[in-house]
């Protein structure tokens, strides 16, 4: 649609949504763009965010708030002085300690080489399998060469090696983090806090006034995101009914995530045992 990729999921209803949702929004002329969905994507609803720093409600269309992480922007030494905490001005003090270098670098063949070997260091992250485990060079540079013309890429290197690195695509005066990963058996260096350290002072020299970090929930490296600056704000999400089917999920209520529906608390019990399940299905390999 119109250059930009949109994905489907769900039986009923099914849901389509922009595939780079928070690094790229279908802005312009919406009824168009709404037109042009209706005739060539085939799904029950559409759901749309507004951008960061667009975030009255200015459409019709059924709506809820969408949580984002996100960390206003003014100046790195405000951050760095009033923002954070000494805890965390320590934890990335202590990647250049223990010999962590910190480097923009270029999407290269080189790059994808250290990002496989990143990737294929465990079968899990966060408790659950991670999906680039075990890709060919192949398939993971092609993935990561989405939004070359606005993403910028930071390494963190120990000994001339990979072992972390941040990938944040630029959406006007936001950007967006992409990925941010760092080798589990480098924690002890925190290359992972150093990383988004070093963004921060990029996106500041840029006059990015907003950097974005997934969704908000304390389940999803929440603490991470809360000691780093991170707020939690409110962005308005669209639901634009395509079908009669699409009318009356809405109806129902049957647009809404699973996760959106089960108390926290819940949600969070079950997390929980999922994560022992996979430590016991991959042990065999987590040992290795």
């Amino acid at each position: 649609m119109n250059g930009i990729e949109i994905s489907v999921s769900g039986r009923f209803p099914r849901v389509a949504k922009l595939y780079g949702e928070y690094h790229e929004y279908a802005g312009g002329d919406m009824e168009s763009f709404l037109a042009g969905v209706r005739k060539n994507v085939k799904a029950d609803i559409f759901t749309f965010v507004q951008p960061i720093e667009d975030r009255m409600p200015k459409y019709d269309f059924p709506r809820q708030p969408d949580p984002v992480a996100v960390l206003p922007i003014e100046t790195y030494e405000k951050w760095w002085k009033q923002t954070i905490n000494d805890k965390t001005r320590n934890m990335i003090r202590k990647a250049g300690k223990k010999g962590v270098t910190i480097q923009h670098v270029e999407f290269n063949d080189e790059l994808v080489k250290g990002i496989k070997e990143v990737y294929d260091e465990s079968p899990l992250r966060q408790g659950k399998p991670f999906k680039h485990y075990k890709k060919s060079f192949e398939v993971l540079k092609e993935a990561h060469a989405s939004y070359l013309d606005r993403a910028v890429f930071v390494g963190a290197y120990f000994e001339g090696k990979l072992i972390g690195f941040i990938k944040v695509i630029i959406v006007g005066k936001s950007a967006s983090i992409m990925q941010i990963i760092s080798m589990v058996a480098h924690r002890d260096k925190a290359p992972t806090n150093a990383l988004l350290g070093k963004i921060v002072e990029i996106c500041a020299e840029r006059g990015i006034q907003n950097l974005q970090y997934g969704i908000w929930s304390r389940r999803s490296m929440g603490d991470f995101k809360l000691h780093h600056g991170f707020q939690e704000v409110e962005l308005p999400r669209y639901f634009v009914p395509l079908t009669a089917r699409g009318r009356v999920a809405l109806g129902l209520k049957l647009h809404r995530g699973l996760m959106d529906v089960l108390p926290g608390k819940f949600v969070d019990y079950f997390a929980g045992l999922r994560t022992k399940w996979y430590l016991h299905k991959y042990r065999s390999q987590l040992q290795s």
